[in-house]
């Protein structure tokens, strides 16, 4: 079974290295309602450039490729192998979520969107962003709440 978009990353690291970037993420939501409400509005636009974890494999990958084009035509054929490796993993990170360089970029630290996303929705929480949101006419906050808050994180 293909496991989730949101899953299969995590599904792919080790438990404690999850376990580690889930305290890592913890921690700085702390340090940063502690510091208030300028500190989150900057750690907001940190997030906003923030690579996660698809961007990352994304630019390796890219980069591998062009360089083992680029040796191929110039120094030896033999180099046109690297991006047909490279592709054949990138391939199997978009169907089961890893690929060789996984591991160590999530023990660099590297997160997920969803991960980042974390962050991003508890601090907007701290900052009050989902205080004081309408109602529908029957004071039923479901739906009606919902949609406004999604909209809020554009």
């Amino acid at each position: 079974m293909i496991p989730s978009t949101v899953d299969r990353v995590p599904l792919h690291t080790s438990q404690c290295v999850n376990q580690q970037i889930r305290r890592q993420t913890e921690r700085q939501v702390a340090e940063y309602a502690a510091e208030g409400e300028a500190a989150i509005d900057e750690r907001l636009a940190q997030l906003d450039r923030e690579w996660d974890i698809e961007r990352l494999l994304e630019a390796n990958a890219s980069t591998a490729v062009l360089t083992g084009l680029a040796l191929g035509a110039t120094v030896d054929g033999r180099f046109f192998i690297l991006p047909a490796v490279v592709a054949g993993f990138l391939l199997q990170h978009a169907i089961q979520g890893w690929c060789p360089p996984l591991p160590v970029f999530r023990r660099l630290g590297f997160r997920t969107a969803a991960e980042i996303a974390y962050e991003r929705y508890a601090l907007k929480a701290l900052r009050g962003d989902f205080d004081n949101l309408p109602t529908t006419a029957d004071n039923d906050p479901a739906a009606a709440v919902a949609i406004v808050a999604a909209m809020r994180q554009s």
